[in-house]
């Protein structure tokens, strides 16, 4: 017999979103706030994704566990996430690390992270405990992924997605068998193990783990003790289930939200300008992967009062239009043109412009005569009159940054430093 809506699984688990990391290796795009912050898909934050994940799931008890250069992320929150109603006990919490267990540790890990609040978790007297990395763009039912952990009798599952063996690296690694217990698992390898019946691809953590709520404060109090401990969920306490056949796995499949069941299930982890790129080019498409439209699932964030995006001019080369883009509220395109782009809330192109390929973070301003191609401009840059960017690599290199695949990130730093001759 199944038991009655107020006592399914997902209403007796509170979900933790780790979201103090920085995110290096998106360069200057991480210089003032946390990865998780970074703006995605012309209108949200890379942790709206993870967030309405746990509310459409039927989720409302969430911690948010913040440290790097939190602000922005804490302002975000706090106006667009403040709508979960406490008289009925739903919540979103902000963590920030406060050397609540000594005065002289901030959080040294993501288990420690958690740690430092097990106190708070106790007292919500939760069942089960879901982990979640803050920083992967994806849509996906927690309630089908709490509901299986149940249904596996594991005290931990790990949520697990293929990838290709060439980008394993920068993943945690594991082996499954045939009843789903994970056998294997090798934080970021330099080697990974590729899955046996698909030699080119390899099973990766998503960052997203179940635990038993009692399993898991005793497995925290034990790495705690431990002084050899990184005190990390990939490097140490994940390992440490496996080692003891205690973790278990669950395909993204199982619990992907998608359009149809034929399309492949979509998860980013956008952790490289490289990749933050297409993943924001790839919305673009006729029909994009990841379906921002679906009003079943629906992608909530904070977004400021604006008004509708405007396209002025209808001259014979100066024509204000975009085509195969997404153009956001407050955007002005004033005999510009834009093809094949994200412009985020509030950019202004003025005439002349031509913007390829281009992601342009809220309240842009490119100038009269520009031509951007495959740029990453930062919050609000200002692009002088005249200005080519993408067009002449080793121009490029000299002013800005520029990815391994070429795509080239503008700052307003890296701006200002050209503007004094520094560059």
């Amino acid at each position: 017999m199944k038991d009655s809506a107020h006592h399914r699984p997902v209403r007796r688990t509170i979900a933790l979103v780790l979201a103090g990391g920085r995110g290096s290796r998106l360069q200057d795009l991480t210089e003032n706030c946390a990865k998780p912050a970074v703006h995605f898909g012309g209108k949200f934050r890379i942790i709206d994704f993870v967030l309405s994940n746990c509310v459409n799931s039927g989720l409302h008890r969430i911690g948010v566990l913040t440290q790097y250069k939190s602000h922005s992320l804490l302002r975000h929150l706090q106006h667009g996430w403040s709508f979960l109603r406490s008289e009925v006990n739903e919540f979103i919490d902000l963590l920030p690390a406060q050397q609540r267990v000594d005065e002289a540790s901030w959080y040294r890990g993501t288990a420690d992270a958690v740690y430092q609040n097990i106190d708070i978790l106790r007292e919500h007297d939760p069942k089960y405990i879901l982990v979640l990395a803050g920083d992967h763009v994806y849509k996906m039912n927690y309630a089908s992924l709490i509901e299986d952990h149940v249904a596996l009798g594991g005290p931990c599952t790990v949520a697990c997605v293929e990838v290709p063996l060439t980008e394993a690296s920068a993943f945690g690694v594991m082996t499954v068998d045939a009843t789903r217990h994970i056998t294997r698992f090798d934080e970021k390898p330099a080697h990974p193990q590729p899955m046996l019946d698909q030699p080119g691809r390899a099973l990766a953590s998503m960052g997203v783990y179940v635990f038993d709520a009692d399993y898991l404060f005793a497995a925290l109090q034990a790495d705690i003790e431990n002084p050899a401990s990184d005190h990390d969920f990939g490097k140490d306490l994940i390992p440490a289930m496996v080692a003891r056949g205690e973790a278990m796995a669950h395909s993204f499949d199982l619990s992907c939200v998608k359009p149809s069941p034929e399309d492949p299930s979509y998860w980013r982890d956008v952790g490289t300008v490289d990749a933050y790129w297409a993943a924001n080019i790839d919305l673009t498409a006729t029909i994009p992967q990841l379906d921002l439209y679906d009003k079943e699932w629906p992608i909530w964030t904070y977004q400021p009062t604006s008004p509708p995006a405007k396209f002025v001019f209808d001259d014979e080369g100066r024509r204000g239009m975009a085509v195969d883009s997404l153009v956001s509220g407050g955007c002005i395109v004033s005999g510009a043109q834009v093809r094949r782009s994200v412009l985020f809330t509030g950019v202004h192109l003025h005439s002349y412009c031509s913007v390829e390929e281009s992601v342009l973070l809220p309240d842009a301003d490119v100038a009269r005569h520009c031509r951007l191609r495959k740029v990453v401009v930062d919050e609000g840059c200002h692009i002088p009159a005249g200005m080519t960017i993408g067009f002449d690599a080793e121009e490029d290199a000299r002013r800005f940054h520029v990815s391994p695949e070429g795509v080239v990130l503008v700052t307003v730093a890296m701006l200002e430093a050209l503007r004094l001759g520094q560059a």
